[in-house]
């Protein structure tokens, strides 16, 4: 399968700079499967489309403020660090800009020293490893210095950075938000558990290697990273009932699509914890998912890609092409697409 076949126009207008107010207010494109259909709706209209007994699976997880700007210690060099994700207690995988400034044993400050950190290594992957030292919590820390990371697309200084996290985020770990989750709010939330949605949480930390180019011509050859994810016992045993029962499970966003796909066995979800590098692209069976809440995403992405694999290439591009014509918003505040 060529990495063509999932290419497209997008306009770089369209990217979006900024999130609708309320979170609800965004544009919601609905994609039926049987027939093709394609319709257009505001993102507070979901209720029209869930019913009694259905399964909204959400990924609870919690952006950190992974970026972080210091200076090498000796020549006040500025270095950028992004935190990717925890190895050890003190020791981080992180991108370091510029990567050649830092040389291994070399340390970084941050905060005029209330943070510091020594590139231990240089990773096969071309990320680095780095021991940090402090006094006191690290997240307090992080807190204090580091920033939100947002996507490079996105230009626009955000001021509040509650607005890059769902309304239900819980645990911290992710570098990138579960984007899909953005439209939530508390209020439509309670609406769809009063009308009789059921309402599960499982967790995936967002790395960065779902955004990853896809650099080769055929996709097989591509490569995920691997990010961590946990499904709690309850979850499971909701969603397997529902399986059993023939009630929908709708995951919201590729990501709680990834975990659900991960954590099946002979047809269930097994409860527990693990790292996934699980790429889902056209061909696929879906084992869990009935219906997937998500994003637009890039052109030749792995998300496109998922998504085909859930509607079929023909129609996702279709839906594109609708979406660019009817200028929707892409990307991490963009609109939503509905696929049923």
């Amino acid at each position: 399968m060529n990495l063509s076949e999932f290419d497209f126009d997008l306009p770089e207008t369209l990217i979006a700079q900024h999130p609708v107010e309320p979170r609800d207010a965004s544009r919601l494109m609905v994609v039926k499967r049987d027939s093709g259909g394609i319709e257009h709706h505001t993102f507070r209209d979901l209720v029209s489309f869930l019913k009694t007994g259905d399964v909204l699976v959400l990924n609870n997880t919690r952006v950190i403020p992974a970026r972080l700007i210091g200076e090498k210690e000796g020549t006040e060099a500025k270095i950028e660090v992004l935190l990717l994700r925890r190895l050890e207690l003190d020791v981080w995988e992180a991108l370091v800009k510029p990567g050649k400034r830092l040389k291994v044993g070399q340390k970084v400050s941050f905060g005029q020293g209330i943070l510091t950190g020594v590139l231990q290594d240089i990773l096969e992957n071309g990320n680095r490893r780095i021991h940090f030292s402090y006094s006191g919590l690290f997240e307090t820390i992080l807190d204090q210095l580091g920033q939100m990371p947002l996507p490079p697309y996105i230009t626009a200084q955000l001021e509040d950075q509650e607005r890059y996290q769902t309304v239900y985020a819980k645990e911290r770990g992710s570098v990138a938000a579960p984007t899909a989750g953005l439209h939530f709010t508390p209020e439509l939330l309670s609406e769809l558990q009063k009308m009789g949605v059921q309402i599960v949480e499982i967790l995936l930390h967002v790395g960065l290697g779902t955004f990853r180019p896809v650099k080769v011509d055929d996709i097989r050859e591509h490569a995920m990273h691997s990010e961590y994810y946990r499904v709690d016992l309850e979850a499971a045993e909701r969603i397997n009932q529902a399986k059993q029962e023939g009630r929908r499970v709708i995951a919201v966003g590729t990501t709680a699509a990834r975990t659900l796909e991960s954590a099946v066995d002979h047809g269930r979800v097994v409860p527990g914890d693990g790292w996934t590098d699980i790429f889902i692209y056209p061909g696929y069976s879906f084992k869990i998912v009935d219906a997937l809440l998500t994003n637009f995403h890039f052109p030749k992405s792995t998300l496109v890609m998922l998504v085909s694999a859930l509607a079929g290439r023909k129609l996702i591009l279709q839906a594109y092409e609708v979406a660019v014509r009817e200028r929707y918003r892409f990307y991490s505040f963009g609109d939503a697409m509905l696929i049923i």
